[in-house]
């Protein structure tokens, strides 16, 4: 029984337990991805449907590195499958890519697809799909503050002008579109209740649910379900 005029503006997802589900299915790894990524496109398809109007999804962590060469490279090729086979049903829908991350050290064949993708939505003005790939939020503030230090150091600004709304410009969702905001909603799949590096600035006021239905099994009736809960929540900002 969602309230349609409460729908959040954004919404982030941490997409977990694509392993342990092949695992219980006593498949490849890489078969849980793959379910997994069918899943992302059903609860994009539901996040246009709902009139979400920013949609940020955890693909590939700074961390993910550290798994085997096989599985980060299968990840990969689903990536430029997924982007392949639903560029037109995302264009059809209006739907604007954007990356969160450092795009530039994916493999060649994954930034060509990434970077068509973005070209191709470019001017699209429906729900924003922000893919976090090869991202890390202290990595994402690092560079923000490196970002912010170079310009003190040539004199551009002085450190007792430097603001939270500065720091947030300079993070990577700080360079998306103008209304994306931070998220109101962060849900996380699996079971597992923690941030694991995702969005720890822009986190400082969302609203959490933790599910332990594993993401390839997190289905849209779900995702409402998550949005039904936050609403229910009352929200009060450090006041009263």
């Amino acid at each position: 029984m969602l309230d349609r005029e409460r729908i959040p503006r954004h919404v982030a997802i941490i997409m977990d337990g694509n392993g342990r589900w092949a695992e219980s299915k006593g498949v490849p790894r890489l078969a849980g991805h793959n379910a997994g990524m069918k899943a992302m496109k059903e609860i994009v398809k539901r996040a246009h449907e709902l009139g979400i109007a920013n949609l940020t999804v955890y693909a590939f962590s700074t961390e993910n590195w550290k798994r085997s060469t096989e599985e980060v490279s299968g990840i990969f090729r689903l990536l430029i499958t997924y982007v392949k086979s639903e560029l037109k049903e995302i264009m059809d829908n209006n739907v604007r890519i954007r990356i969160l991350g450092d795009a530039s050290a994916i493999p060649r064949d994954a930034l060509k697809a990434v970077e068509k993708a973005l070209r191709e939505t470019e001017n699209n003005t429906g729900l924003q799909f922000n893919i976090a790939l090869n991202y890390g939020s202290r990595d994402e503030i690092r560079r923000a503050v490196e970002e912010i230090a170079r310009e003190v150091g040539q004199g551009k600004l002085a450190p007792e002008e430097i603001t939270e709304e500065m720091i947030g410009d300079h993070l990577f969702t700080g360079k998306l579109h103008e209304d994306c905001g931070d998220p109101e909603l962060i849900i996380r799949t699996s079971g597992e209740e923690r941030l694991s590096n995702f969005l720890l600035w822009q986190a400082a006021y969302s609203e959490f649910v933790f599910t332990d239905t594993l993401w390839p099994d997190f289905t849209p009736e779900r995702f409402e379900e998550a949005i039904e809960t936050y609403q229910n929540r009352n929200r009060r900002f450090g006041g009263r």
